[in-house]
């Protein structure tokens, strides 16, 4: 199997482990801040014990010598998966992963104010719509029940968040900053013991909450591993399987509709995002031949 094989099938591995995640959040009867602790106990200690059986303690001390990025991106991790279950709880499942769809959009300008790098006339031309779609997204959430401008918030600053740890993390390429993911989910699951009591939930529901960190725990290497060895249009292509599968299945198994707007407007997301990243590999592709 070759490099560029194996990181569509890893990516595309990691994309489907993470597209239960929602309705893990819809099923579970118990207040955020329980989810969220659960949900990053359980993958921290997977993703640690993993990084211990595969990379040894030496992996750890690698990554904390990466000084402010990788804090950086340690400290932005971490804040996404409160703002994740956030969110879910707030709004409908679809305006979520819709909005996580704009991510590459706050990579391109994160990696232009931070690390220099400009934004090509392609990725300008895919914002337009991009925000367009986000604007339906927003204005149908005031006619849906399940829909709430608020959640829309916290979803795009979440987006906000990950788009920062993607930039933080490219200034360490050479170092596997894997390690850092479980330090980042079991310090959110530390911080959450100040807000609930997650042992009085547990017992009656430990067959949603252990499958649901098990299933972060999963993806999270997959999807920081995978991008190693293919291209970020293609990376960014699989991640929008997420934003067609979570809200199809939250639909199928609870029977979420998302409204017309959302679909409208995640339509005009994906859609946008899906011939940029067509063209930027077509345009590869043609460089490839030609060198």
């Amino acid at each position: 199997m070759n490099e560029h094989l194996k990181g569509i099938l890893i990516t595309t591995l990691g994309v489907l482990m993470v597209v239960p995640d929602s309705l893990f959040v819809r099923l579970i009867e118990a207040d955020p801040f329980t989810i969220i602790f659960w949900r990053s106990a359980v993958a921290g200690a997977l993703i640690a014990l993993g990084v211990l059986i595969f990379q040894g303690v030496g992996a750890f001390r690698a990554a904390a010598r990466t000084g402010w990025p990788g804090l950086i991106y340690t400290v932005l991790m971490g804040s996404t998966a409160p703002g994740f279950v956030f969110a879910v709880s707030l709004t409908s499942v679809a305006n979520v992963v819709f909005i996580f769809a704009s991510i590459p959009i706050f990579s391109a300008v994160m990696s232009r104010i931070f690390l220099g790098e400009p934004i090509q006339r392609r990725m300008v031309l895919t914002m337009i719509p991009v925000l367009f779609g986000l604007g339906l997204i927003a204005y149908g959430s005031h006619e849906s029940q399940i829909s709430s401008w608020k959640g829309d918030l916290v979803a795009v600053l979440v987006s906000v968040a990950f788009a920062g740890a993607l930039t933080a993390v490219r200034k360490v390429k050479a170092t596997s900053m894997i390690p850092a993911i479980p330090v980042a989910y079991l310090g959110t699951a530390v911080a959450m013991l100040f807000f609930t009591d997650p042992g009085a939930a547990i017992s009656g529901q430990w067959h949603l909450f252990v499958p649901h960190g098990m299933f972060i725990a999963l993806s999270s290497p997959l999807l920081t591993l995978g991008p190693r060895y293919i291209s970020s249009a293609e990376v960014s292509l699989l991640i929008l399987l997420e934003s067609v599968l979570a809200p199809l299945l939250v639909w199928a198994v609870i029977g979420e509709d998302p409204g017309r707007w959302a679909i409208i407007g995640g339509g005009v997301v994906i859609g946008a995002l899906f011939v940029s990243n067509i063209v930027a590999l077509r345009r590869r592709r043609a460089r490839m031949i030609r060198s």
